[in-house]
């Protein structure tokens, strides 16, 4: 099956200087004060201590892979991913933002890193030790945001100035290769399709004796389960028609659910229950 129409390749990059490092005497004096073999402990100083302005790049970075991950599938270890076709549109605009946040937040870094300095010394007392920073020029190489696509090559496209047989032995080893990657990708949507499900239906089990005033019931139950929907209907990229099945029985079962229903109703939740359960058990996960 040919799906170089329906995905691209994506690779993601996204470095930040970690800001930490280790302070050999501070590590020797706890060792030796608690009799401690070496290796037992290290002390590693936070360099930018009392400021959150880099683990806010840090923390926003994090989402950026996460939104990342959650929209593409995997393909190969070094890094690159599959990405809809179908979704490309709206990846490449988020990305745009979130490149262009990341980029206006660390230049604000950048413009405040004396300082920031400052008031590192003032909170490190005499762990401050000014070699540890790196000039400005060197920070700048710390920080990067790197987005690649490319198309994803088709089984036996191998355009090489080699033997007939050695290259069909290329093509065949590349075509199990192939499929094996598009198997590997294609389990994500099955994992995230059954953590749904089993989320939902260990959240409406009501157990004989519980208080139902300690129960929690958020919208999330709901419109999770109905983002995720609309998520695999782009990751489905080899359009298995089990995974699309699976996908609006869950669909339907979630439509018009209402979360203060679930809150109030013991056999609303039974009801929804019961069709999540079903959909479990009708799949081989």
């Amino acid at each position: 099956m040919s799906i170089s129409s329906s995905a691209v390749l994506v690779e993601l990059n996204i470095s930040i200087w970690t800001a930490n490092k280790l302070d050999k005497g501070a590590t020797d004096s706890v060792l030796a004060s608690n009799s401690a073999s070496s290796g037992s402990a290290q002390v590693r100083k936070n360099l930018m201590a009392g400021t959150d302005k880099r683990k806010k790049i840090a923390d926003y970075a994090a989402r950026a892979r996460l939104y990342h991950n959650q929209t593409t599938l995997s393909w190969s270890d070094k890094g690159a991913r599959l990405l809809p076709t179908s979704l490309f549109m709206d990846y490449k605009s988020n990305m745009n933002v979130i490149q262009s946040n990341m980029t206006t937040m660390i230049n604000d870094f950048y413009a405040s890193y004396a300082d920031l300095i400052d008031l590192s010394k003032h909170h490190m007392g005499a762990l401050f030790n000014s070699s540890d920073y790196p000039s400005i020029d060197e920070l700048r190489s710390k920080f990067g945001f790197r987005l690649v696509f490319s198309p994803l090559p088709e089984s036996g496209d191998f355009r090489l100035d080699i033997p007939n047989a050695d290259l069909k032995e290329l093509a065949d080893e590349y075509e199990v290769a192939f499929n094996d990657r598009l198997g590997d990708a294609m389990k994500e949507p099955w994992e995230k399709l059954h953590k749904s499900l089993t989320h939902i239906s260990e959240k409406l089990t009501d157990i004989e004796g519980d208080d139902d005033t300690k129960k929690r019931y958020h919208d999330t139950l709901i419109t999770n389960a109905q983002e995720l929907c609309g998520l695999l209907t782009h990751l489905n990229i080899t359009k298995d028609p089990k995974l699309e099945q699976a996908r609006r029985e869950l669909e339907q079962t979630m439509l018009n659910v209402d979360i203060e229903d679930i809150k109030e109703h013991a056999e609303v939740r039974s009801s929804v229950k019961s069709k999540v359960d079903a959909i479990l058990q009708k799949f081989d996960w």
